[in-house]
């Protein structure tokens, strides 16, 4: 097809061994058509054997298409014109629908902005609506591993294309092992020197929102489409899947469907991390839009509608939950400490009620050997770890509950605020919770991140959602630390932004964490009646 300004965009197209017409389902994606993002979803032909046109197409710049890729910037004008050119295919009935994950899932929230009146429905998973906030930065932090993983792997294939043979081998190498060392541990030489026209670079000098990421940011406002919203619990952009569900069902006239499973972001199974959940773990989604695009491309009833709109895994009980509403019932656990909760694992706990006495507990950020990324939404690999190593760590505070006297169930946000101040202008926070089972492993379910400037009390930190059962006769444990690295930045504590902090410039910082008293440090925990 033909762009508005000329363009070519190339795309693959499967059809349905059947005559008649048919609606058609269009991926556009970065990443070479032939993946067809298969790493996640069925092979497209799967879907044009249940009566679909399937289209697969090379975004501008991308695969054999022509033009120059710029991240996301042609993705609106080129997606309303992609939707256009697809409904007008030969055997199309002249609707739309649009999905993928990622990359292939924000092509669909750019292309539904324009509003093309063929587009009917889109699915997007694990996305963000506000690029700076639920993706590239996650509480002022800089997203390191996963930002610089992911330049890293569009900077080979722009070097591939152009059939740069010295810049495409080192890109490769760099993306089997990331340089996180270099005397800018956020601009890395190799990115400096063989990638400068690289978005990369914007996205460290914009550090602080601001019209650039409004203006490179989907313009979502007004948009009204049914919508299927898929997440994982460990993928690094769940915050932006249920902002944008959130949104939607605040607003929409049409239906908003939410599913959540215990995935990274990819690949999408019944095992990630160290833990396996089960037969019921196991991929859906195929199944599920399948149903989802019959009922709004073809007038199909298949009941999908009839069922509650959110359907959350709950780890833990390993089974699904499906609820009518985005839960939203939390209850306060207040930290408490003898002061010792850097070095002994029964000195700091978690409890029900606040203590009248106010206590202080100190630990020392080395950035020589920051506390590392284990597991999480933001590191690679993600998902649940065996953590009790980590949290034995003097520069890791923990505080852990009472055993559970009863299975304690929880779905939805979870909010942590912490009364902490440094010794240095700024300093990070990063908070895990995890479930502590009785024989004393230690298995993360939840964790955030936020970047402070000192003099801001309460700190609190958003952490990832989650809907967990923590087992009867386990405890619940909440772990502070001043760095995870590399899933971010370490924080310098200088105030120099993280395209600029340099390695030799980094502090040693002491931090003081209080709770009880006038300081009631807390989580506030989504329970379920």
């Amino acid at each position: 097809m033909l762009t508005k300004d000329g363009v070519r965009l190339d795309a693959d197209i499967y059809r349905p061994d059947a005559e008649g017409e048919f609606p058609v389902l269009l991926m556009r994606q970065p990443y070479g058509r032939a993946i067809a993002s298969t790493v996640v979803y069925s092979h497209p032909a799967w879907y044009a054997k249940h009566g679909y046109i399937v289209v697969i197409q090379d975004v501008r710049g991308r695969g054999t298409s022509e033009g120059e890729f710029n991240l996301f910037v042609s993705e609106t004008q080129d997606g309303f014109d992609s939707v256009n050119w697809a409904a007008n295919l030969p055997g199309s009935n002249g609707k739309v629908g649009m999905y993928g994950f990622s990359y292939q899932g924000m092509t669909q929230l750019y292309a539904a902005a324009a509003k093309p009146s063929a587009l009917i429905t889109i699915c997007p998973a694990m996305v963000g609506g506000n690029l700076y906030a639920d993706w590239a930065y996650e509480g002022g932090a800089f997203c390191l591993q996963s930002n610089l993983g992911w330049a890293i792997q569009l900077a080979a294939e722009t070097a591939r294309l152009k059939g740069d043979i010295s810049a495409y081998p080192a890109f490769y190498a760099a993306s089997r092992n990331l340089p996180l060392y270099d005397s800018l541990p956020a601009r890395p030489e190799i990115i400096k020197n063989l990638a400068t026209d690289l978005y990369y670079h914007d996205w460290l000098d914009n550090y602080r929102p601001n019209d650039y990421w409004e203006n490179l940011s989907p313009n979502i406002k007004d948009l009204d489409l049914p919508m299927l919203h898929i997440g994982g619990w460990f993928d690094t952009y769940l915050r932006g899947t249920i902002h944008l569900y959130k949104e939607m069902a605040s607003r929409s006239s049409c239906p908003q469907h939410l599913i959540i499973g215990p995935w990274a972001h990819l690949p999408w199974g019944r095992k990630v991390g160290a833990l396996d959940y089960g037969f019921a773990a196991s991929n859906p989604v195929d199944e599920l839009q399948i149903r989802w695009f019959d009922r709004f491309l073809k007038g199909v009833d298949t009941g999908i509608l009839d069922e509650r709109p959110i359907s959350l895994f709950e780890m833990g009980r390993n089974d699904w939950r499906k609820f009518d509403k985005w839960p939203n019932n939390h209850k306060s656990y207040f930290l408490a400490s003898n002061g010792l909760a850097a070095m002994r694992e029964d000195a700091g706990i978690l409890t029900e009620s606040c203590s009248d006495v106010c206590t202080e507990d100190l630990f020392v950020h080395d950035p020589w050997r920051p506390v590392p990324s284990f597991g999480g939404h933001a590191a690679f690999p993600a998902g649940s770890m065996e953590r009790s190593t980590i949290d034995c760590r003097t520069d890791v505070l923990t505080y852990t509950s009472a055993p559970l006297t009863a299975d304690l169930h929880l779905a939805g946000d979870i909010i942590v605020e912490v009364f902490c101040t440094a010794d240095a202008p700024s300093f990070d926070l990063c908070a895990i919770l995890s479930e502590v089972k009785d024989s004393g492993s230690v298995y993360n379910f939840s964790q955030g991140y936020v970047r402070v400037n000192s003099g801001e009390t309460p700190v609190r930190i958003v952490l990832q959602a989650t809907c967990m059962q923590i087992a009867k006769g386990n405890a619940l444990r909440l772990s502070l630390s001043a760095a995870c690295f590399p899933a971010y930045d370490v924080n310098p504590g200088t105030g120099a932004p993280p395209g600029e902090a340099r390695t030799i410039d980094a502090k040693i910082i002491t931090l003081t964490v209080s709770c009880g008293g006038n300081c009631p440090s807390q989580i506030l925990l989504p329970i379920l009646n």
